[in-house]
């Protein structure tokens, strides 16, 4: 007998279990039944397909006894079963990476966390909630030694070999002395109609009926042992949309996703024609934990013809609708499909592509109702931009569903109809403003003109809106500018500085342009300010906030050498009273403290960083000082 410690994430987890961190104990049930139809979902697919298990007897099924008296729950199945080394890993370990630095951001509140742990799919350490013991017995399939995992909860569990006929793992829960009520048959009905009516495969109840016969002397017991189906052991997703409850839709998406909470959506299609297949998709209400992760697990699941084939299969779906989970079922897929076929296959490539509008267009209708769009959106909305950026078949679909903050939005963000319907009469383009900081987007000096004129101007704030929505180029015929850009400017008519202000301010430009030196590319007067003194803009030529970071991974990643930052354009305000008065100022020293002020002044505002915060702050106490 081998004694092992469990991993340290497993310890939290267990802990965090064990305490009630699920709001309702009778999940572990559910949990176990789920894993239970995995296994058999699994072998199925392997009878197909593994020439060492194609003569393998096998018909799925799934196995609950219990023991009153003695306390004890069995969840059996004759699925793929386990060896040692499977044993080490899915019952030892986590395997999701990630789950360390999502444990420790774990936020203590019982009732929040609980909604993100089911995410793991690690159903199995649930049911240490009710039991104080659990052995497991398993072999695996096509192989001779079974072996016995044997753990308390407690941070060691054991791994002995053991004797087991057939292949197929059988799950013993020596229950807590409170937790009877699980050994009772009418509860554990109640628990398999609630959660796993339609598992794809039979659950059979074993039990003992006692019945009374004759009368008087005569009379005796009769105890019988007694066995029945008690789901209805038919996929979900094959039976007719009228024939379904919304409780069934949802009971059925927690079984599939490992989400407590219900889903925000679903959509139901079953296609006959020239292909057949039946999909059934769910839009979930909270991003899962690794939505943004390489290693995210895909969450829907390939059938053809009812028989499991993969769910760790990313090209199922576009990756950008990585947060949807579901079934997809064909009838014209062969039952031997290899993965490497698949991601070639022009069936599945068909039913990816229809797959994929009618999620956008259920997207669309929740994007009807405001409040329920703005959940939706928070969550998922940057995803639905790598989808601009990626999807050029719905491109102008994804363009419709995308929001923005702007100058005059008042907290919402709004779609690009919106703001078309609202551009002023001879209005040129949709003008936004890109930066990494919504506030200082608020606040920035570009915004005077606009704000002068009355017009719209939408905030790109989002760091992944600096990949995508240079991209875009227009919408709905109508050009996206950046009011940083020269055609902006022209579109306002403000590009113009008259000769007689560049001759008054010539000297002042280049004695800033000399002060500052290579801080800057240039020194030059600014026609969109209004109010502040100065202001900084980028060269249209240089790559932006986001390249300049992807360059710089590229990088530290061995890809290149050191990338130099690019400098900006500084801008002054001829008409401001600052730049008035250093025109009449012999004073090189203040002046020279006065350029480096204003451009530094411009780069705070900007979101930009400040090479070195001790110097402006002694310009600025200096300046302060002479100014008392």
């Amino acid at each position: 007998m081998a004694k092992h410690t469990f991993q340290t994430e497993v310890n939290q987890l267990l802990d965090l279990m064990i305490h009630s961190l699920y709001s309702n104990k009778e999940i572990f049930l559910r949990e176990l039944v789920s894993n239970a139809s995995d296994a058999l979902d699994k072998l199925q697919y392997l009878t197909l397909t593994d020439e060492k298990l194609k003569n393998l007897s096998f018909t799925p099924e799934i196995h609950i006894t219990f023991d009153n008296d003695k306390n004890i729950l069995t969840i059996s199945d004759n699925g793929i079963g386990m060896n040692e080394k499977d044993l080490l890993d899915n019952l030892g370990t986590i395997a999701k990476s990630g789950t360390k630095n999502f444990l420790s951001k774990l936020s203590g509140d019982k009732k929040k966390d609980s909604a993100l742990i089911g995410q793991f799919g690690v159903g199995f350490y649930s049911a240490f909630m009710v039991a104080s013991k659990i052995i497991v017995t398993t072999k695996k399939a096509g192989e001779k030694q079974a072996f016995a995992w044997i753990s308390d909860g407690s941070g060691e569990f054991e791994i002995e070999k053991c004797e087991k006929e057939t292949q197929g793992s059988e799950i013993k829960l020596y229950l807590k002395e409170e937790e009877k009520e699980f050994t009772s048959r009418y509860r554990i009905e109640e628990i398999i109609k609630k959660y796993s009516d339609h598992i794809p495969f039979p659950i059979f109840l074993h039990f003992v009926e006692t019945k009374s016969e004759g009368e008087g002397e005569n009379k005796k017991e009769i105890i019988e042992e007694k066995s029945e189906q008690i789901n209805k052991a038919s996929a979900l997703w094959r039976v007719a949309k009228k024939d379904l409850k919304e409780e069934e839709y949802k009971e059925f998406y927690k079984n599939l996703s490992y989400d407590s909470n219900d889903p925000l959506t679903w959509i139901h299609t079953k296609v006959e024609g020239s292909l057949e297949y039946t999909t059934l998709f769910y839009i979930p209400q909270k991003a899962p934990f690794d939505l943004y992760r390489v290693d995210y697990k895909s969450g829907v699941k390939l059938y053809v013809k009812r028989v499991f084939i993969t769910d760790d299969d990313k090209e199922l779906l576009p990756s950008y609708l990585r947060f949807v989970k579901g079934i997809i079922d064909s009838e014209d897929l062969p039952l031997n499909v290899s993965r490497e076929i698949l991601q070639q296959n022009r069936i599945l490539a068909t039913i990816k592509s229809a797959s994929t509008k009618k999620i956008i267009s259920e997207i669309e209708d929740l994007a009807k109702d405001e409040e329920k769009y703005k959940n939706f959106y928070q969550e998922f909305g940057r995803c639905i931009k790598e989808g601009v950026y990626s999807d050029f078949e719905n491109k102008e679909k994804l363009l419709e569903l995308l929001r923005f903050p702007s100058n005059k939005s008042e907290g919402k963000e709004i779609s690009f109809k919106t703001y078309k319907e609202r551009m002023k009469e001879g209005q040129k383009a949709i003008y936004y403003l890109q930066g990494e900081d919504l506030e200082l987007l608020k606040g920035s000096p570009l915004l005077e003109t606009y704000a002068k004129k009355d017009l719209e101007v939408l905030f790109f704030s989002d760091e992944i809106d600096s990949i995508v929505m240079p991209m875009v180029g227009e919408f709905d015929k109508t050009p996206l500018r950046s009011i940083n850009s020269k055609e902006a400017l022209e579109d306002l008519g403000e590009n113009a500085i008259d000769e007689t202000t560049k001759k008054k301010f010539k000297t002042l430009l280049e004695s800033f342009s000399k002060i500052l030196g290579d801080e800057v590319k240039e020194v030059r007067l600014s026609t969109r300010l209004v109010e502040a003194p100065s202001c900084i803009v980028a060269d249209p030529d240089d790559p932006n906030a986001a390249m300049m970071k992807m360059m710089k991974q590229m990088g530290a990643m061995g890809m290149g050498g050191d990338i130099p930052e690019p400098k900006p354009i500084l801008e002054l305000n001829p008409n401001h009273s600052i730049l008035s008065k250093l025109l009449l100022s012999n004073d090189e020293a203040k002046n020279a403290e006065i350029a480096f002020l204003l451009l530094e002044e411009a780069k705070l505002l900007d979101g930009s960083k400040l090479k070195d915060v001790n110097a402006f702050v002694k310009r600025l106490n200096a300046l302060l000082e002479k100014s008392i």
